[in-house]
């Protein structure tokens, strides 16, 4: 029997209980201007599932006791600083892009791809880490996520699994994404799809079910760190000012092929105009102006930043080097913890998140990992 999306015990509950509620359940959201079109909630476009419980990192990393990979800027670009109008630049923007605000960042080094299979192991290799995927989840930290009175899923629903895409044959509605995703044993950073697949001949793709804690005990050891949101999108857009997408304005799915994302009908028909139908080595497609690859599409990557559906608002005058809200709020699911990820992924497509958006924000648990969640770090000059 397989748990889709844990049945409506966990995720599922939270989530699509979250998406009926009405939004006067979320904080004031002040003066700022929001345009018309943005009023309705947009629940189907608002969030990605997330794992079930909020662990923290079992095992510390000593720097002393290791010697990092790539201390010398190895694979990385160098991405000048710089000022730029962060937030939502056309009509698919969701309210949390707004208001489009004037932001300064300091230069920095960033990968120029997403963190692949091969770097990982090095570092599972070297530490001995053991991923959120890998770990049986704690009720009792699950539990700080979920409303009052939830109650304890039965003992084979907690166990080490991760979400895995299962497509559905036939059109589904896309405000229940326990249609397409499926909660399964034994998937991992090590087996995308659940036991019995693997990553041997794919060292060059990149790492995914990946938690922020494991994307963060990855930086620490490699002496360096998860980029802030307004680095992300800064680097993202490649010098281009008010452009929609890595490359400019031209929509995704028109002209020679851009990213790799999800083409035809969303989740069950993919047309793969792309010749992917899931994740790409990295690097297949033609990188920004900086020089960066997959700032659009292929896996979601972590961002430092703590989400919060409002921040915006509370620096619509300017900001230098913002680091984020000082806590999570996310009127969807209120008690959860959660950090934003950015860049969309290979499910991405128009009809339902449009994630290759430089601009398109997004968020789940500290503790979520998914077959289309990754990272890439950044470090200091």
């Amino acid at each position: 029997m397989k748990f889709k999306l844990l049945l409506p015990v966990l995720i599922c509950f939270v989530g699509m209980f979250a998406c009926k509620q009405k939004t006067t359940s979320s904080k004031n959201t002040g003066s700022a201007i929001v345009p018309v079109h943005l009023k309705k909630a947009i629940c189907c476009e608002s969030n990605i599932p997330k794992r079930f419980a909020s662990l923290t990192i079992t095992k510390t990393v000593s720097l002393n006791e290791i010697e990092a990979e790539g201390n010398a800027h190895v694979g990385m670009v160098w991405i000048k600083p710089g000022t730029f109008m962060m937030g939502g630049d056309n009509k698919q923007a969701a309210p949390d892009e707004y208001p489009k605000h004037r932001v300064s960042v300091n230069g920095f080094w960033m990968d120029a791809t997403e963190m692949t299979n091969a770097q990982f192991a090095k570092f599972v290799m070297a530490t001995g880490y053991i991923t959120t995927a890998e770990r049986k989840p704690d009720w009792n930290e699950l539990k700080k996520q979920l409303p009052p009175g939830t109650p304890k899923p039965d003992d084979s629903v907690l166990v080490a699994a991760s979400l895995v895409f299962d497509p559905p044959n036939h059109e589904v509605p896309l405000n229940d994404y326990s249609q397409w995703w499926t909660w399964k044993k034994g998937a991992n950073w090590r087996h995308p799809q659940g036991p019995g697949s693997g990553i041997k001949g794919k060292e060059n793709y990149p790492v995914v079910h990946i938690s922020w804690y494991d994307a963060v005990a990855y930086c620490k050891w490699a002496r360096k760190r998860l980029p802030t949101e307004a680095e992300w999108e800064w680097a993202a857009r490649g010098g281009l000012q008010n452009k929609i997408y890595p490359w400019g304005d031209e929509p995704v799915d028109v002209g020679k092929i851009k990213a790799n994302t999800w083409q035809g009908h969303f989740p069950d028909h993919n047309t793969l105009r792309d010749k992917f139908y899931g994740l790409a080595p990295v690097a297949t497609f033609a990188p920004n102006a900086y020089g960066l690859y997959d700032m659009a599409g292929n896996a979601w990557e972590w961002c430092a930043d703590y989400y919060h559906t409002d921040y915006y608002q509370t620096i619509a005058k300017g900001a230098v080097n913002p680091k984020g809200p000082a806590n999570s709020y996310d009127p969807d699911e209120p008690y959860a913890k959660k950090r934003v990820i950015r860049g969309g992924s290979f499910l991405c497509n128009d009809s339902y998140c449009s994630g290759y958006r430089v601009a398109r924000r997004m968020k789940s648990t500290e503790d979520s990992g998914m077959e289309h969640v990754g990272f890439r770090c950044i470090q200091d000059n």
